[in-house]
C-alpha cells in the first residue's frame, strides 16, 4: 500500500512539473537519469554531463521539428514527447524490476 501511495505521489509532482515547466521541461527530467544510467552516480560529471546532453537533446530535437514537415513547424514538445516518453516508460518499467523482492 505504501509503495502505490509513494508512485501515486511521484506521479503527481512529475505531472505537475511538467505542467508548470512545460512539455520540454520533460527533458530536465529525463535527461539526467539517462545520463546516470550512462555515466554512473558520480555527481560532479553527472551534473555538467546533464547539462550537455539536455541541451543537445534539445537542439536535434528542435531541429527535426523543423526539418521534418518543412515549410511548417512541428511544436518541438510533441518530438520530445515522442522520443522521451518510450525511454521514461522503459526506465520505469526497469526500475519496478530492480524493487521486486
Amino acid at each position: 500500500l505504501s509503495r502505490a501511495v509513494i508512485v501515486g505521489v511521484g506521479s503527481l509532482l512529475t505531472a505537475s512539473a511538467v505542467l508548470l515547466g512545460g512539455i520540454i521541461g520533460f527533458v530536465g527530467l529525463l535527461v539526467p537519469h539517462v545520463v546516470r544510467l550512462i555515466e554512473g552516480p558520480e555527481h560532479g560529471r553527472l551534473m555538467v554531463l546533464s547539462a550537455i546532453c539536455g541541451a543537445s537533446y534539445l537542439i536535434l530535437a528542435d531541429t527535426f521539428a523543423r526539418s521534418i514537415v518543412a515549410p511548417s513547424e512541428l511544436p518541438v514538445g510533441v518530438v520530445t514527447a515522442f522520443l522521451g516518453g518510450p525511454v521514461l516508460i522503459y526506465l520505469l518499467r526497469r526500475s519496478k524490476q530492480e524493487y521486486v523482492v
